[in-house]
């Protein structure tokens, strides 16, 4: 039986489309859920995609965090279903304390759009079974309010228990991506929750699935083939 993983739609959502092609080339089915909805039509992963929701109003993500449909995610989230935030998802994840942390906006104080440099520090979570441990990757980034903040107790807490899943690479020229792009504490570009079913992100693995568009890489497409590895074997 084929996956199916639900795309949620809010209003100012931008890359949704992407993220429902970005399924398909995995070989899974994408499925169309709409934020006034609470019913997740049965689907056995969600994706919030990147955007400006609600655009932006309040604080990244604050609004969409209320939306109806946000109810079942979060119910099912903990009850083990998996979910990933992408750049505006991973915004309104942390709103919704499905993640911990915030996020504001870049410590430059412009949108930044690059492609990025980025290292794999867990291997092990839903979203990043075929990535290796500290494999370096490219993706686009794309954000304003992209800056991850934290208390130092969280901050501790998601570097002993390995909960960083992604870090901006630093050791290079920016022009090339290397660099910290938004000032994210502890050059953080993703995290994980404990049971690892919950992974959010800023950089936009979705526009990174097919040699013939963007950067010609493909760096993006494990995020997806990961999902429906775990799930044939759940």
């Amino acid at each position: 039986m084929t996956a199916r993983i639900g795309v949620v739609t809010f209003p100012g959502s931008l890359d949704d489309q992407d993220t429902r092609r970005a399924i398909r080339l995995a070989g899974a089915e994408p499925v169309a859920l709409w934020h006034k909805d609470k019913d997740l039509k049965q689907v056995d992963a969600v994706v919030l995609p990147g955007g400006f929701s609600y655009g932006d109003y309040l604080r990244a993500g604050a609004i969409s965090r209320f939306s109806p449909v946000m109810e079942s995610v979060i119910a099912q989230a903990k009850a083990g279903l998996p979910v990933l935030g992408i750049c505006n998802g991973f915004q309104i994840l942390t709103e919704a304390h499905l993640l911990p942390g915030g996020m504001l906006g870049n410590d430059h104080l412009h949108f930044v759009c690059r492609d990025q440099r980025l290292r794999v520090e867990n291997a092990r979570t839903a979203w990043t079974g075929d990535y290796s441990e500290g494999q370096e990757i490219r993706v686009p980034l794309k954000n304003m309010d992209g800056r991850y903040v934290a208390d130092r107790y969280t901050l501790d807490e998601l570097e002993a228990e390995g909960r960083v899943a992604f870090r901006y690479l630093v050791d290079g020229d920016a022009a090339d991506g290397y660099g910290n792009p938004n000032g994210s504490l502890n050059d953080i570009a993703g995290i994980t929750n404990e049971a690892g079913n919950v992974v959010g992100l800023m950089p936009h693995p979705e526009h990174a699935v097919e040699p013939l568009v963007g950067s010609g890489r493909t760096d993006g497409l494990p995020f997806f083939t990961s999902i429906l590895k775990k799930l044939v074997t759940a």
